[in-house]
């Protein structure tokens, strides 16, 4: 059976700690074939190189401040000092285009990628001009950078954004699936890349064990069951089924990088909920967005 989750360094690759599904990717997944992500920890003065293939890519800092360099060009990225600390600069590739990341101070970075032909322009997207939005109520409730999505990034195949979930609430609620083409849905690949803290005002130690939980099932007859407790640094991907919830276990925050793109003509993100429990969106209407959102205000 092809592996679907992998904890912190199961999917290192040299200086990557996460290398899965790119260009260069060592590692094959089996039916793996629109999206792919690397995630490195620079020290201060470190780099990491990407060469120049048919894939478009999004660099997005995770902490720390970031140099990137395109076909010779320098791009400064104001980092952030952790993922939960509000929106970061990010910074479109295109397509066909040799990357260089470098950090002075060091830090972690993650590289969405997605095989892609049309050419679209390198572009830099500033943290004050990330569409943040305040998705779901009450325990639902979760915020959303949407710097990578149709509505704010022009790009050929993939959908980019990033989830962050206060502690004890439940977001990719309700499940959904977008795992075919027909009218009202997509056929997208998923990648999950979680991070974890101890939330805000916790009792709890600075180094606890923070934790997360995700869920994907199958949607048809494909086979597809994964129950998965989750930290910083894990990734979960998401061929097909329904997924969701990902939750944020008490007293732990959860933040998680999405990336998605299909084979399906369009690069649109839409969505069925599962039958049994879409209704709980309506829901919603009576219940206020949780007063801990948003993070980084």
């Amino acid at each position: 059976m092809t592996n679907w989750v992998y904890p912190l360094g199961t999917a290192a690759d040299g200086k990557w700690d996460v290398s899965i599904g790119t260009s260069d990717s060592s590692l094959t997944v089996d039916g793996w074939a629109h999206t792919g992500l690397k995630v490195a920890t620079l020290p201060a003065g470190a780099a990491v190189e990407l060469s120049a293939a048919e894939e478009e890519r999004i660099v997005v800092p995770l902490n720390g401040s970031f140099t990137v360099s395109v076909d010779g060009t320098n791009y400064p990225l104001n980092g952030r000092a952790s993922v939960f600390s509000g929106p970061s600069d990010v910074l479109y590739s295109g397509t066909g285009r040799a990357v260089t990341i470098s950090s002075a101070g060091g830090g972690r970075v993650a590289v969405a990628t997605a095989p892609a032909k049309a050419s679209y322009p390198t572009r830099l997207v500033p943290a004050a001009e990330t569409p943040v939005e305040l998705r779901g109520a009450g325990n639902c409730s979760r915020q959303v950078h949407n710097f990578g999505t149709p509505a704010a990034l022009e790009a050929d195949r993939f959908i980019v954004c990033e989830v962050l979930t206060p502690a004890g609430n439940w977001s990719s609620y309700p499940p959904h699936k977008h795992d075919e083409e027909t009218e009202g849905e997509t056929s997208l690949e998923e990648i999950y890349y979680f991070e974890t803290q101890v939330a805000a005002g916790s009792p709890g130690p600075a180094d606890a064990d923070a934790i997360g939980y995700q869920r994907v099932y199958a949607s048809d007859e494909r086979p597809i069951d994964v129950s998965a407790e989750v930290r910083t640094g894990d990734v979960v991907l998401v061929p097909y089924g329904w997924h969701g919830p990902a939750m944020a276990a008490p007293g732990y925050d959860l933040y998680y990088l999405n990336v998605m793109a299909g084979p399906g003509p369009a690069r649109e993100w839409l969505i069925s909920d599962d039958p049994h429990h879409g209704w709980v969106r309506q829901t919603w209407d009576s219940q206020n967005i949780d007063p801990r959102l948003p993070f980084g205000a």
